[in-house]
């Protein structure tokens, strides 16, 4: 098998972007509040001779660089926020948290930020050694948990010139993402009545958080009669306080409303509304309503997939080695059966029974699978042709937003995935911008999926990156 030039351009390149992982993991930061990580990712792409853009679209936490000349565009996309209540010491295969209630990398972005770099530094010294015209550039993006980053990215017209969208996401199996994800909003429901003593006068007072708690029944009713693939969560954000002889004037809850498509998400909002409306008249309170977030769901792209695929087959599985098996053998050891069997599941694999990693090529007919969940790569992926990976960091069975995931943040399994995601999107890259015909092919895939209104942005035109409300949190 021949090497292809940019896999050692990849590997070169790679102790400088390791180190970043490494640094990021140690700051986990939360949604909008990335501050110290994309101080890391902007010092790094100009140490790489990048040319940097920060806070685009108003967001702090953002950043773009870009290098090259002429050509297509061809981006890569990087997150690096953290999620909360998951800090977790290094490679220890049991629960002990850094600093209890600290944040973690429990989904891997440590890893998903500087593996996009490191391609997009691999993919620039090949333009350049090879005389060929091209422009990459990545995208620093925050707040993929729950934030929708991209989203406010894409609606201000940051992606309006790009050619082609790459991404990757570490998991504990390889997939070539071919399925979609959920649309997705965010929405804070904050309830006003009237405090009262809830013993010496309740009749005076007006109970927010019965408001809350009506609102909460009436979703639970609403469940049996939306389609089967929506889903709607909540978080209790204000509770109305710690006093139950006071009637509780004001509470505040945070609702997730998920569906396949845009439009069915905006339907089962409407109806969400309509039950917080009607929580608010029994209780002669009155509620208001804040979007803080929407995001698309995906949309895959047949001819960037096929190429990726290829890419995949020519470079063959992640080098994982017997140190690498005996470490990851630890960390199975703390996961279910349930956990090592959804993990098949959703890569759409036939279980290998005894496997600890997922050092395997996905096969190019695998079941498509829905994710399931929600990304805001799914905006991206309806202005430009978006093709994003899968790749093995962890044991296999290793569930994102848990503290096994943290554990092998750093680990040399966790450096050698994140290496060969990065020469798997740099070789993709290179096929973009060799291949006008794949480029033309990328965009009438896209075109045809996304149907003749095409984007339909979630987010309202009055909407707002909402960094002052998500990062303090």
């Amino acid at each position: 098998m021949n090497e292809h030039p940019i896999w050692s351009l990849v590997e070169e390149a790679a102790p400088r972007l390791i180190d970043l992982s490494h640094r990021v993991w140690a700051t986990p930061e939360t949604c909008y509040a990335e501050r110290q990580s994309v101080a890391a990712h902007a010092e790094e792409l100009r140490a790489q001779g990048f040319d940097v853009t920060e806070a685009p679209a108003g967001i702090p936490t953002a950043v773009i660089g870009e290098a090259g000349e002429g050509g297509p565009v061809i981006a890569f996309l990087g997150e690096f926020d953290a999620l909360a209540g998951l800090s977790q010491e290094a490679d220890l295969a049991e629960q002990k948290p850094l600093e209890a209630g600290a944040n973690g990398h429990g989904c891997g972005h440590n890893l998903l930020g500087s593996a996009s770099m490191l391609a997009a530094v691999a993919l620039r010294d090949w333009l350049k050694q090879t005389g060929t015209p091209g422009r990459v550039r990545y995208y620093g993006c925050p707040a993929e948990e729950g934030g929708a980053g991209k989203t406010f990215m894409v609606r201000d017209g940051l992606f309006k010139d790009v050619d082609i969208a790459i991404s990757w996401h570490p998991n504990s199996l390889p997939i070539i993402l071919r399925g979609s994800s959920l649309a997705n909003t965010r929405i804070d429901f904050t309830f006003e009545g009237r405090a009262a003593h809830a013993a010496g006068a309740p009749h005076l007072g007006r109970s927010a958080l019965d408001a809350m708690e009506l609102m909460s029944v009436g979703i639970n009713y609403l469940r049996e009669h939306m389609p089967d693939t929506a889903r709607v969560h909540y978080a209790i954000i204000d509770g109305g306080g710690i006093s139950p002889n006071v009637v509780q004037a004001r509470t505040k809850v945070r609702y997730v409303v998920r569906a396949d498509t845009v439009p069915e998400m905006l339907s089962l909002i409407d109806r969400v509304c309509k039950v917080a409306e009607g929580a608010a008249l029994m209780t002669e309170t009155s509620v208001t309503r804040e979007i803080l977030a929407a995001v698309s769901n995906l949309l895959p792209n047949g001819p960037l997939c096929d190429a990726m695929q290829k890419n995949y087959e020519t470079l063959g599985p992640v080098p994982f080695d017997a140190a690498d098996r005996e470490y990851a053998a630890g960390f199975q050891a703390t996961l279910s059966d349930e956990d090592i069997s959804d993990a098949w599941r959703s890569a759409g694999l036939v279980p290998e029974p005894g496997r600890v990693l997922g050092d395997l090529v996905p096969p190019a007919d695998a079941p498509v699978r829905p994710l399931g969940g929600s990304t805001d790569v799914g905006d991206v992926s309806w202005v430009v042709p978006t093709v994003q990976l899968m790749d093995a960091t962890t044991a296999v069975g290793t569930q994102l937003h848990s503290w096994q995931m943290v554990a092998q943040g750093k680990s040399g399994p966790a450096a050698k995935g994140m290496i060969h995601a990065a020469q798997i999107m740099a070789m993709t890259g290179v096929d973009v911008v060799l291949d006008a015909g794949l480029r033309e092919r990328a965009w009438a895939d896209l075109r045809a999926r996304g149907g003749a209104e095409g984007y339909i942005c979630p987010l309202t035109a009055d909407a707002v990156p909402p960094v002052k409300a998500m990062a303090a949190e």
